[in-house]
């Protein structure tokens, strides 16, 4: 994932900053609690396209950065 790209990059929904996750190639947003898909390296920022963040993801969240 590009840096300067994900620093861009922000949740459509929250505006909020995202947390690359490299391992499931998404993105994560600690205040909507959705997780955007990455497919062939392009961030697809669409809130229908985004998974719920499970209770254990958010929990994990919580102690990053």
């Amino acid at each position: 994932m590009n840096k300067r790209l994900l620093e861009i990059l922000v949740c459509p929904v929250t505006h909020g900053t995202l947390i690359y996750d490299n391992d499931n190639q998404e993105l994560l947003c600690k205040s909507s609690r959705l997780a955007y898909p990455i497919r062939d390296g392009i961030p697809v920022m669409l809130s229908d396209e985004a998974r719920s963040l499970t209770l254990e993801e958010v929990e994990k969240l919580k102690h990053h950065g």
